[in-house]
């Protein structure tokens, strides 16, 4: 992937978590557990699945990673750079 889409699907990413978790925290705090933090919960996670793959065109079922590889903003955006 070159550098500049790998900035674009990160503004695209944040942009996203901070429309789902209602904060822009996710901007500052991007290796801290969203879940932890309380800006991220579980129809949230979904919310957010449902966005990656309408922005995206990247589907990641619940039951295709756990938790862990997905509770901070940097392991999310590595999720979705994977699928592409």
């Amino acid at each position: 992937m070159a550098e500049t889409d790998h900035v674009e699907l990160e503004e695209k990413m944040l942009d996203i978590l901070e429309e789902v978790c209602g904060d822009d925290e996710v901007r500052a705090r991007r290796d801290e557990d969203l879940f932890a933090l309380g800006l991220l919960d579980s129809m949230g996670a979904i919310e957010l699945l449902v966005d990656i793959e309408d922005v995206f065109g990247v589907c990641i079922a619940p039951t295709e990673v756990e938790r862990d590889e997905m509770n901070t903003v940097n392991l999310i955006i590595h999720q979705v750079e994977i699928r592409l």
